[in-house]
């Protein structure tokens, strides 16, 4: 289920067997999602990333408080389908700044209180096979005798950006032309870009005439305008990931932001994955940056599955 019209099309494109229903939660019955089911089986996961952006430390510049928003309450409506379906397993996905709110510790309730045993922690993926630093709070819950434990997932050494766009791999007529699209720059922009060190370099070194009023003092984002160093975990893919002003999303050495195929590809998406360019960019870079990791979702998918056989 997705409300954007946009991202359901790409689900649907990738995911044709899959039936996407691109309606609102608060208005969804039981009856629309189980309508396609045999009665006589059970449902085996409800999975779900609610919006996350009154929760998110930037909007709320490291508050306590979400920022109002009135997506933060559909956390709830994902309590409510699950105990409605009362699934075999469940996981959800969201921003660390979730777990402070009250709406997370109801959920819990919710859970426990329809026998669900639930596991949670803000985990770092790149110790899940994903090549970023990516810090997210999940929680899985099963109705069991034990409870899950997140660790049973976790991968061997830190992928790093070289491993992962350092050599694309062959690339399908739809990704070459995402790839190779042409962004303009200015002048300005561009020298800026050319005067960033290579493989991990900042801002930090540009001469005084380049740096603009916001940043005389390095004040704020530091990351603004930086490179991604190869041997290292690329810094968390947002949706600005396409736009040097909104972190560190140089490419190590070549002048440019970092292509669409590359921020998917760090965001451990298989290259054959389609993005319709009619989209536009941004709300591209957008659908890429917000995505659960499919490499974790993967992962985290089988250890339910074991834990529903056993």
């Amino acid at each position: 289920m997705e409300i954007d019209q946009k991202r359901a099309a790409t689900y649907r494109a990738n995911h044709p067997e899959t039936i996407v229903l691109a309606e609102d939660i608060r208005s969804v019955k039981v009856e629309d999602l189980t309508a396609s089911v045999d009665p006589r089986s059970t449902i085996d996961l409800v999975a779900g990333c609610p919006p996350c952006q009154g929760f998110s430390r930037i909007r709320r510049r490291n508050a306590k408080r979400a920022v109002r928003d009135d997506r933060n309450d559909l956390v709830l409506e994902f309590a409510r389908l699950v105990r409605e379906i009362r699934p075999k397993t469940v996981m959800m996905e969201n921003v660390p700044g979730l777990e402070r709110d009250a709406r997370f510790a109801k959920l819990l309730r919710v859970l426990r209180g329809a026998g669900y045993r639930v596991a949670w922690d803000v985990l770092d993926l790149a110790e899940y096979g994903v090549p970023q630093r990516r810090k997210r709070l999940v929680l899985m819950g099963w109705r069991g005798r034990r409870t899950p434990n997140l660790d049973r997932i976790k991968t061997g050494p830190h992928l790093t950006v070289r491993q992962a766009i350092g050599r694309l791999p062959r690339m399908p007529r739809l990704a070459k032309g995402l790839h190779n699209l042409k962004v303009r720059r200015t002048d300005d922009v561009m020298n800026r870009i050319r005067e960033v060190p290579a493989n991990g370099g900042s801002r930090a070194t540009w001469p005084k005439d380049l740096r603009l009023s916001c940043h005389q003092d390095l004040d704020g984002f530091h990351d603004v305008y930086g490179r991604m160093a190869w041997d290292a975990p690329a810094p968390t893919i947002t949706g600005g990931c396409i736009n040097p002003s909104k972190g560190r999303f140089l490419h190590p050495s070549k002048h440019r932001s970092i292509s669409l195929v590359e921020a998917a590809r760090l965001q451990a998406f298989p290259v054959w994955y389609r993005f319709d360019a009619a989209h536009g960019r941004y709300p591209i870079a957008a659908m890429i940056g917000e995505a659960l990791p499919p490499r974790f979702a993967r992962r985290a998918a089988a250890y339910l599955k074991r834990g529903i056989r056993t």
